[in-house]
């Protein structure tokens, strides 16, 4: 090989491993590699408080994204509650009270111990299935945020800071966390922050991301997939590739309630699952009292909360099922959640926000949160992703002795001594 040639084909591996390098040298760490936190003080019945919290706001965002979402919603509350936390360590009075009412928060005592076990128990690591979740703090360089907080941080939520330059480098900022959600979710979640999000005045962005991918226990067979209907609406249906089961040696917790139907699909390693809740709809028959049943419940007649999920599956018990037919689906979906999260009770983290706990001034709020989601669901399992970034800009001062006159008006020419108004007019519409 030519020695001229040789050389730039080393110059070229040289340039991209120093790239690569300058890359990962901006990363908090290995995006695959989320550290260990201090778990200290977490108890069984903590844990719990933090798991009901987290549940509980994920029913109020459901119930909140079905007013408005027409199609499938997907995303991950415990991603959207541990950006928002970190968050959170560093809110005050109003802006304090209306996160910790959103979240159902517990007390800080409580929360930091216990969310870093659930966090700590999430990256244990199992040979079954691959699941693992991190955060971040991507943090203006040249601004001030307090030592105690960016240490809390770290210490009970594993975000480690990351010096960015979104003054001057913005879309190279935006491209940095980017890179950085996509190695943690296997590629799954891309440009989780859009162009024209950041900004200048961009001093902090929290980020979490979340990732899963495991095999059902029980996998289903392909050759048994089949194109069938699926009924959207009673006169809305479309074909879909339907996956069957005939489980013949297990059962399944599940149960058949008046509404209803509720099936648990386990992972391999025992400590993943799927739940499923499904409107009854169709012919059934009572054997015992011999009469035919016809029921056509849709999505809209099942109560669904935290406390009513737990209704439901305190009546499962393990049962042989005949058949088990679940579409095969994949899809994605966004949400910029700064309405949302206002409407459902937190408006000041977005406007008259404090925020003084992270660098000690009010002059931080939260200008967006977006959550990136991702499912597929096929007959060997399941993968999962979500990432969840809180963006927060400095507030801009509100400019004084400002006039504009965009709009209607009175004028008057006068004599400048006296006063005397030699002409008067009012302007409507300065083309005519």
């Amino acid at each position: 090989m030519n020695k001229k040639i040789l050389l730039v084909i080393l110059a070229v591996v040289l340039f991209a491993g120093v790239a690569t390098a300058a890359v990962m040298f901006l990363f908090p760490y290995e995006p695959k590699q989320p550290p260990k936190v201090d778990d200290v003080g977490s108890t069984q019945q903590g844990i719990q408080q933090v798991v009901n919290a987290n549940n509980q706001f994920a029913f109020d965002l459901y119930s909140e994204l079905n007013k408005s979402q027409n199609g499938n919603i997907f995303y991950s509350p415990y991603s959207i509650s541990a950006a928002l936390a970190m968050t959170y360590e560093g809110a005050k009075g109003q802006t304090a009270d209306e996160m910790k009412s959103v979240f159902h928060f517990p007390e800080n005592n409580i929360l930091r111990p216990n969310f870093a076990a659930i966090y700590n128990e999430i990256n244990k690591g199992n040979n079954a299935y691959e699941l693992r979740t991190g955060n971040a703090l991507w943090a203006q360089y040249d601004y001030k945020f307090l030592e105690d907080y960016t240490s809390r941080v770290e210490k009970y939520y594993g975000g480690k800071v990351a010096n960015l330059d979104f003054k001057t480098e913005t879309e190279k900022s935006r491209q940095t966390i980017n890179s950085f959600i996509e190695e943690q979710t296997n590629d799954r979640i891309k440009d989780l922050i859009p162009s024209g999000i950041l900004d200048p005045m961009t001093r902090l962005v929290l980020t979490n991301a979340i990732y899963f991918k495991g095999t059902w226990e029980w996998e289903f067979d392909e050759s048994d997939t089949r194109e069938q209907d699926f009924k959207i609406t009673s006169t809305n249906t479309v074909k879909i590739p339907m996956m069957y089961m005939k489980p013949d040696k297990t059962t399944f917790n599940y149960a058949d309630l008046e509404k209803l139907q509720i099936l648990e699909l386990p992972y391999k390693g025992e400590k993943i699952s799927m739940l499923i809740l499904l409107p009854k709809q169709g012919e059934d028959y009572d054997y015992e009292t011999r009469e035919r049943i016809v029921s056509d419940y849709t999505l809209k007649d099942i109560e669904i909360s935290s406390e009513k999920l737990n209704e439901y599956k305190s009546q499962m018990k393990e049962t042989k099922l005949d058949s088990i037919s679940l579409p095969k689906f994949e899809f994605d979906t966004k949400y910029f959640m700064k309405d949302t999260l206002s409407a459902m009770g937190m408006p000041t983290a977005f406007g008259a926000a404090d925020f003084s706990g992270l660098d000690g001034t009010t002059n931080l709020q939260i200008s967006q949160v977006i959550h990136q989601a991702f499912v597929k669901v096929d007959e060997k399992g399941t993968e999962a992703a979500a990432a969840t970034a809180v963006i927060m800009e400095k507030t801009a001062m509100m400019p004084r002795n400002v006039f504009r006159a965009d709009h209607p008006f009175i004028f008057a020419i006068q004599e400048k001594d006296t006063g005397n108004i030699l002409f008067l007019g009012r302007m409507i519409d300065p083309t005519k």
